[in-house]
């Protein structure tokens, strides 16, 4: 059972692609809350929130590529239907 992914027991789930991007939208903008603190342990957070971000991007491309091979081979996904590869 998927807590908040798309799923036949979750049909009102999100896409991978779309929580990774609120995730994004947050970190960014503790980001910009913290860019003119200029203490040590917030550059050091800062940077490693950038880091963060851009990983977080290359997964979302990941989970959008997914979406598209899937979506090319099987067609939309159906809410709350059987899964297009796996077991169900």
């Amino acid at each position: 059972m998927t807590h908040f992914l798309v799923s036949e027991t979750n049909p009102d789930g999100s896409k991978l692609e779309d929580i990774l991007r609120v995730i994004r939208s947050d970190i960014f903008d503790r980001c910009t809350k913290i860019r003119d603190d200029m203490r040590p342990e917030a550059q050091i957070v800062l940077g490693n929130n950038v880091k963060i971000l851009d990983l977080i991007s290359q997964a979302i491309t990941l989970a959008e590529d997914s979406s598209h091979v899937l979506d090319k081979a099987f067609g939309p996904s159906a809410k709350g239907g059987l899964p297009r590869i796996g077991d169900a």
